[in-house]
């Protein structure tokens, strides 16, 4: 806790900033200055991401520092920690830990957690009052992290998820890319047949399988019904379909259509694998296109998870969702927070995003046949003209319900456990959850 001189101090501070600001014109064209220079000690802002992997960090390390020549009177400490440990990390700081200003979050039921908990700023009344900010971003990046009709948080990326093929392979055995379920099969199977690895499935964290799982239920359940199943106050997943979807699963694996070893093989593993061309296709994450560009020994081209008709769901889906920041409620430099977002976000940071690393970018424009590959230019544009983004599973649901699934997933496909034994304890959770949320 700050001792009340501290206090005085970091006042005395935010007050000549802010007469500091008040009077000077913007330094910055990429985005908003959040203070002027000349204050005595430095505003420090902590920031919490999730890509410390090194073709990724080296970027919020130069936004970071061409934002802090450009302000300062702020200092800005950041901490990267990768995607499995992020929510246990995050989970901890739900729990009373230490928390930064600024931190990474994933949209849907994973934001909603922050919100309900008090711990995230309401960052509408910001939007609203900069309409240029707010309409730079694609609507459908914003929604996924509004709550009650206010927003809670900013995306960094548009990601989706998508089956990457290897065109030689493709070619070789004359064949396309399929439009439903069925021609998806009867795809594998002739690939099966002529000694292929059809898919390669690292399930090492067993992620991976969850987003397989993600699409089959949001295009086998009526989306009324998943909503509310999703929501942690009315979830009883007893719908039929979301067994269908775990049986769709474990038909890929019962048939041989992935690799050997698929829960012993981590992510890393697999695409190494499949970039070395053993093996036909890979479902992968638009952020990984790039990765595929540049090492890929064949060209590559790729199509969304195939439509299920007999499913209830909305067909005209695509897995994935934006992810980005909220600002903690308890920051004590809101507005330099704020400012930040605005820098992180501006068009020639996102179109450098684009550009550097290949991320596809939630601001208009921002990703083009100019600054993205064609491959990734191409899947914005089928992003953009779903009718919707089935949020990643694991995200969406609350914690113990994602728990219940995620450690059950690797048991489903080595065949310990069957669908209906599966979703009896997702059921079962679910009941537990509804207690809890309602107390």
């Amino acid at each position: 806790m700050l001792t009340c001189t501290r206090k005085l101090a970091l006042l005395g501070t935010l007050v000549l900033s802010l007469i500091a600001s008040g009077c000077s014109s913007p330094s910055s064209t990429a985005g908003e200055s959040a203070s002027g220079s000349g204050a005595d000690g430095k505003i420090e802002l902590k920031i919490l991401h999730k890509w410390p992997q090194p073709e990724y960090a080296p970027y919020f390390e130069e936004v970071v520092k061409e934002f802090e020549s450009q302000n300062p009177s702020i200092k800005i400490k950041i901490e990267a920690v990768a995607d499995e440990p992020m929510k246990d990390k995050l989970r901890v700081i739900m729990g009373g830990g230490s928390v930064p200003d600024i931190m990474f979050s994933w949209s849907g039921e994973f934001a909603r957690k922050f919100v309900r908990s008090g711990a995230a700023m309401d960052l509408t009344e910001a939007l609203n009052a900069d309409p240029e900010w707010k309409n730079s971003f694609i609507p459908a990046s914003l929604q996924p992290f509004v709550s009650d009709g206010k927003n809670y948080g900013v995306p960094l990326r548009f990601n989706g998820k998508f089956f990457v093929y290897n065109k030689e392979i493709f070619d070789k055995y004359q064949l396309q890319k399929p439009k439903t379920w069925g021609e998806f099969l009867q795809l594998l199977d002739k690939l099966k047949q002529a000694g292929e690895t059809p898919i390669v499935l690292g399930n090492a964290s067993p992620w991976a399988a969850i987003h397989y799982l993600t699409g089959l239920n949001q295009k086998l359940v009526p989306g009324d019904v998943r909503m509310k199943d999703y929501n942690p106050s009315s979830g009883e997943f007893t719908d039929p379909g979301y067994i269908k979807a775990l049986e769709y699963l474990k038909e890929l694996n019962d048939k041989g259509y992935f690799n050997d070893n698929i829960n012993s093989s981590s992510h890393d593993m697999a695409t190494q694998m499949f970039f070395a061309g053993k093996g036909a296709m890979m479902y992968l994450e638009l952020e990984e296109f790039q990765e595929a560009q540049k090492n890929m020994q064949a060209p590559f081209d790729f199509f969304p998870l195939p439509s299920i008709p007999e499913g209830k769901g909305n067909q005209n889906y695509i897995t994935g969702a934006p992810d980005g920041f909220i600002v903690s409620s308890k920051t004590e430099h809101p507005k330099e927070a704020i400012a930040f977002l605005k820098f992180l976000t501006s068009k020639q940071n996102a179109e450098k995003l684009v550009k550097s690393i290949g991320w596809p970018s939630p601001i208009v424009g921002a990703t083009n046949p100019d600054t993205a590959m064609k491959q990734v230019a191409e899947a914005v544009d089928m992003m953009k003209s779903a009718e919707g983004m089935a949020e990643w599973l694991d995200t969406d649901v609350h914690a113990k319900v994602a728990d219940a699934y995620l450690s059950n997933i690797q048991l489903l496909l080595d065949g310990t456990k069957s669908p209906e034994d599966v979703m009896k304890e997702v059921q079962a959770v679910a009941q537990e959850v509804k207690q809890e949320v309602k107390q």
